[in-house]
């Protein structure tokens, strides 16, 4: 009998904390699916999430990230075009000049009022959620 599971992949909410109004970090992705994206990507065999949480943003951000919570899981099995994949979303505090890198075409700092229009997979839900959690403390409700 053959298994077939979700991949597993982290996403980086993460917040300049060095900079007026906590701005968020997006990428502009280089590979398909093309367009604006949280930090983030597949976890490693070996790895745990945290461990990947901190690697992809060093890797697409150039930065070191301080995690602060585990903010939400998303599975939704159409989130990625690819495959089915499930994402545990991280909030991170990080400090410095972030710079694109790796798979990264450009990099953005963003605040609420200010979201791009092509936001990849479900990232645009991730981010409603978030700023919802950030400004008025009510996390995502459960989908059952």
């Amino acid at each position: 009998m053959t298994y077939r599971n979700p991949v597993p992949t982290v996403d980086i909410i993460i917040e300049m904390i060095d900079r007026p109004h906590r701005p968020v970090i997006l990428i502009e992705r280089q590979n398909p699916p093309y367009g604006w994206a949280l930090p983030g990507g597949f976890l490693d065999y070996g790895e745990t999430a945290e461990a990947a949480a901190v690697r992809e943003a060093a890797e697409e951000t150039t930065l070191q990230i301080q995690l602060v919570e585990q903010f939400q899981v998303y599975s939704d099995p159409d989130r990625d075009p690819r495959q089915h994949t499930l994402s545990i979303v991280f909030i991170a505090n990080a400090i410095g000049e972030p710079k694109a890198d790796d798979d990264a075409q450009h990099l953005g700092l963003f605040h609420a009022w200010e979201t791009p229009e092509n936001l990849c997979f479900d990232h645009s839900k991730i981010w409603r959620d978030y700023w919802h959690y950030r400004y008025y403390g009510i996390r995502p409700k459960l989908l059952f």
